[in-house]
Formats: C-alpha cells, structure tokens, sequence
C-alpha cells in the first residue's frame, strides 16, 4: 500500500500543481504513478467542469466560460502539458531527427509551429467547451472527466512496455516502457465507461471519442520515436494535449 500511495504522489505532482512530497522516486514508483495516470486527470476534470457549471450558472456566455475554464487547467497543471506541446511541435516542424530534434525541444523559447499548435489546441478546446449542448449537470461533468482522463490516459499508452525513452535521463527516462497491458486495459475501459455518458441520447459517441483521441495519440508518438529514438517529458506532454482536444472535439460533433 505504501508503493502505491508514493505512485499516487508522484502522479498528483506531475499532473497537477498539488505541492505533495513525493517521497521515493523510481522505477517502480513509475509505473505506479502512470497507471494512475486516468485517476488523477478524472480528478482534475472533476474540478474543471464544477467551475464551468458554475460559470454557466452565473450567466457567463458560452465562450467566455470555457476559455476561462481551459485557463483553469492550465493553471492547475503549472502549463507543463501545453509547454510539452509547444516543444514537440517545434521539434517536428523542424523536420530534423534525432539529437537535433531533441536540442530543438530542450531549448526555453517557442518557435512558430509551437505558437500555433498551442493557439489551435488552446481555441479548440475553449470552442468545444461553449458547445456543450444544455442537458443535465450530469452529462457536462461526465464529458470534461471523459476528455481530460483520457488525455492522461494517453501518457499511460506512450509509456507502455516496448516504448523506450529518447534520453538517458529525465521524466522520459523515469517512466518509459513502465507500464504493462492489464494497466492499459483497465484504464482504457474505465475511461471508456465513464464516457458513455458524456453525449445524452448517444451512449456510443463518447467511447468512440475517446478511442479516436487515443488512436491519435498513439500514432503521434509512435512518429515521436521514429524520429527521435523514444520519448520524452515533453512528449507525454503533447499527447495529453493532443487527445484532450480531440475528446473534447469528438464529444460534440452532430
């Protein structure tokens, strides 16, 4: 029990801003912290869409009320994620592989393709968020959990067994091939489950959001270690980013 509560710790402080000691750091440790992975972006999403209803309770106009609670996310994630994003996608823009792509990511500025992949996923998912159609509180709490676990999820999927990290040392390094395919199953299937309710009167697009964002992810960072031998903190960074938008997307096409 006390593994898994240093698991816990650690996936708190790396998803979140919650100032958690985080104890023993290895390994083990992880893989632990990965698994829990869903758990902690369910959490998050919890507090996420308790603000928007309370926005939307208060009269805010749509927009206004998911561009607010998008800044709310950001802010409670410290921007680690979009910052993951921004890097990756300068990396690859660069169209260079390996070492250099790599520097491209270590490196504090952000360069054009980062600005507009982090203005493109920032506007996409404040949109999506004022286009939540009025239903029950149930299915807007159920929608935001549904998207921001599974852009956690994500991270969990690139850190599966046979995914190496593209450096010796650093967050990529720590959690990178760490977690196994029960890990993967259960947490799949809890966000799966959650998400059937997400969309009232369609049971089956919630699940199918979620399955494409997580086909997306997938497929990024498999390209991700093509070009640059594995993965790295930034990575899981933008494949949170990534699915989290398409959920969100996903969840209110008609």
């Amino acid at each position: 029990m006390s593994g898994w509560l240093a698991g816990a710790r650690l996936a708190a402080t790396t998803f979140t801003v919650l100032p958690l000691r985080a104890g023993r750091i290895d390994r083990t440790t992880a893989s632990r912290a990965m698994s829990l992975a869903a758990v902690v972006g369910a959490a998050l999403g919890a507090v996420l869409a308790g603000a928007l209803l309370a926005l939307d309770a208060a009269g805010a106009p749509p927009l206004v009320a998911g561009a607010v609670t998008v800044a709310l996310g950001a802010l409670l994630t410290r921007g680690l994620h979009l910052d993951g994003l921004a890097d990756t996608a300068d990396a690859l823009g660069s169209y260079r592989s390996g070492q250099a792509a790599l520097d491209i990511m270590k490196k504090p500025d952000v360069g054009p393709f980062g600005v507009a992949a982090l203005v493109l996923a920032l506007l996409a998912q404040a949109a999506a968020l004022a286009a939540f159609p009025a239903g029950p509180w149930t299915a807007t709490l159920a929608a935001v959990v549904t998207a921001t676990a599974a852009g956690r999820l994500a991270a969990t999927w690139a850190c599966r067994r046979g995914v190496p990290a593209a450096r010796p040392d650093g967050l990529g390094a720590l959690v990178a091939g760490t977690v196994g395919p029960v890990t993967l199953a259960v947490g799949t299937a809890a966000v799966v489950a959650v998400a059937v309710a997400a969309v009232p009167g369609r049971p089956w697009q919630g699940p199918a959001a979620v399955v494409t964002a997580t086909a997306v992810a997938l497929l990024l960072t498999r390209h991700v270690v093509r070009r640059v031998g594995g993965i790295t903190g930034d990575v899981l960074g933008a494949a949170i980013e990534v699915t989290t938008t398409i959920t969100y997307l996903g969840l209110v096409l008609r």
